[in-house]
């Protein structure tokens, strides 16, 4: 009977000390998992840390792109107001040059008059020196893209103004008779309307 009792008290007893061994253990294993999860948590602090690091000097290189190409776009943008005003500047400088023979020939009509020529000599070289001049003008404007209104076109009122009306058995009704002033075109468009008569 005393036998039985003392191996009860025994069996309580190693009981209670494997039921300490397996708290122990479990703080044990608790403790492992906590410092499994602290270690898991300093990788992904280290890993966000980084990326982050890396996020950022992408982000400031992309800064510093973006700074360099909007600089270049505003030095592209100054660049081309300035050739624009250049080019609205001097628009006119190939006519101006195309003119300078026009006005040598007259500079030279000029100098003849000065002359001590026979009056009849010089009215005739005059007369033909103005005829090649006022060609060599002629041609230097259509190089330009400004023409005569021709004076037998038939009546436009885009580009003829009828000043007057006659009677004329020459040309049809409502048609040309005599130009007064002469008209001129640029390209298509009208610069000066042909003043005309026309016929009743």
């Amino acid at each position: 009977m005393m036998l039985s009792f003392l191996r009860g008290v025994n069996l309580i007893v190693m009981s209670k000390d494997e039921l300490k061994e397996q708290e122990v253990q479990e703080e044990s294993q608790e403790n492992e998992e906590v410092t499994d999860t602290t270690d898991e948590s300093e990788i992904v602090e280290d890993v966000i840390g980084n990326d982050f690091e890396l996020v950022q000097k992408e982000l400031q290189e992309l800064k510093d792109t973006y700074a360099r190409v909007h600089a270049d776009f505003e030095n592209i943008k100054k660049r081309l107001e300035r050739e624009k005003y250049t080019a609205v500047e001097y628009a006119n400088e190939k006519f101006a040059k195309d003119m300078i023979p026009v006005m040598d020939a007259l500079d030279g009509a000029m100098k003849s008059v000065e002359s001590d020529a026979d009056k009849a000599e010089l009215f005739d070289k005059l007369k033909e020196g103005i005829e090649l001049t006022h060609k060599q003008f002629l041609t230097q404007l259509e190089k330009h893209g400004v023409t005569m209104v021709a004076h037998d076109e038939p009546f436009d009122p885009n580009i003829h103004n009828a000043v007057q009306s006659m009677d004329s058995d020459e040309v049809e009704s409502g048609q040309i008779v005599q130009t007064f002033q002469t008209g001129y075109k640029y390209k298509n468009r009208p610069l000066r309307e042909a003043m005309v008569i026309v016929a009743n």
